[in-house]
Formats: structure tokens, sequence, C-alpha cells
């Protein structure tokens, strides 16, 4: 059986490293960058290794930004009194799609004692700091975990750690998509909907 060559071998390998990528979606990566114009392998490559040097942590939501604090933070037309509390950098680019306003605090992950995670391995202290240290602006802590055990269970002892009578702490609803059918949902979301149901 003939061998790849060792420099596509090696991109293989590396693309066969990230998640949602295995080894033939790899190769068709590598197979494409080779086919096409050689500036968009140049492109990709500087755009991967500029990637960490243009970027950091912000120090109030732990969100990536260019600047600390970052562009969302330092904007000072959303609404101070909302924090929306989700695991990953990517949940606050789905909720700045659908419109939300106030700002954010990522909690890096979720419980999960299977994968060694602990609440001391997330953001939670630093969210509790943050709220303190607000002197009373945050009125709403909305938590936007994922709804599996994980998340839910994280969003439990969040709100286990911030109770103190003053601050309101909320949960994004849960229901049935748009366009789907009653037969396909599962019963956990139908009861979650029936849960969170609305007057009309």
């Amino acid at each position: 059986m003939a061998r790849l060559p060792k420099s596509i071998q090696n991109l293989i390998d590396e693309l066969s490293k990230l998640p949602g990528i295995g080894p033939k979606s790899a190769a068709r990566i590598c197979f494409y960058l080779l086919s096409s114009d050689e500036r968009q392998a140049k492109f990709l490559g500087e755009a991967a290794s500029g990637l960490k040097e243009n970027l950091t942590r912000c120090s109030v939501c732990y969100n990536y930004g260019e600047t600390d604090p970052c562009e969302i933070c330092s904007d000072t037309q959303r609404d101070g009194n909302l924090v929306c509390v989700v695991e990953e950098p990517l949940d606050v680019i789905a909720l700045e799609k659908a419109g939300f306003g106030g700002y954010y605090h990522v909690l890096g992950g979720a419980i999960s004692p299977i994968n060694g995670i602990g609440p001391d391995d997330l953001r939670v202290s630093e969210l509790i700091d943050r709220i303190r240290d607000d002197s009373g602006k945050i009125k709403e802590v909305i938590l936007a975990t994922n709804p599996t055990l994980e998340g839910e269970a994280t969003a439990v002892y969040i709100s286990e750690r911030l109770q103190n009578g003053k601050l309101l702490i909320t949960r994004l609803a849960r229901g049935l998509p748009v366009g789907g059918d009653l037969e396909y949902a599962d019963e956990v979301t139908l009861s979650r909907s029936l849960e969170g149901r609305n007057e009309i």
C-alpha cells in the first residue's frame, strides 16, 4: 500500500485532532488545499498561527477579544442590569445573533464529575465576585447553560451559590423548536414546554 508524503500525512494528522473532523474529512480538507490557489493555504496558515497572538481573554467576562475588557464589556449602551452566564464563547455568538443586549460571563465549561470537572474548575467564584463588586447594579442573572445533565447541574449549583434574596436568577426557557412535530419530541422537551406555556 502506497504511503502519503510526510507533509500531507502531517497535515491530515493535525486536522484530525480538531473536534468534529475525522481522518476522511481531514484528508478532504488537505487535498482541497493542495488543489486550490496557493494563497488560500497561506492565508489559512497565517490566520491559524496568528489566532492566539491577536486575542486575549477578557478579565471581566472571560470571552475572547482583541482588547481587555472586550468589545462587549466596553459597550456602555448595553443593559447593565443583565448578566447571561454561558458555558463557552460560542454561546455568546449564538445569543448575540438572537439579539441579547446585556453582558456575559463565560464559565469555561460545565460541571462534569465523569470528566473530572468540578465547580472549582469553572469561573463560578469569579461570577460571584463580579456580582458582589458591582454594587447592586446587576439585577438579573440568566443561566444559559446547555440543557444537558451537566448544564442542569451547573445551573443548579450556581443558583444555589447566588441566592441572596435581592438578585433575580432565571433560566432560559426550553420547549419545542419552530417547525418541529409533537410526535418526534422527547418526553423532557414536552414536559418543559408544558411547564413554560404562555397565555395568548
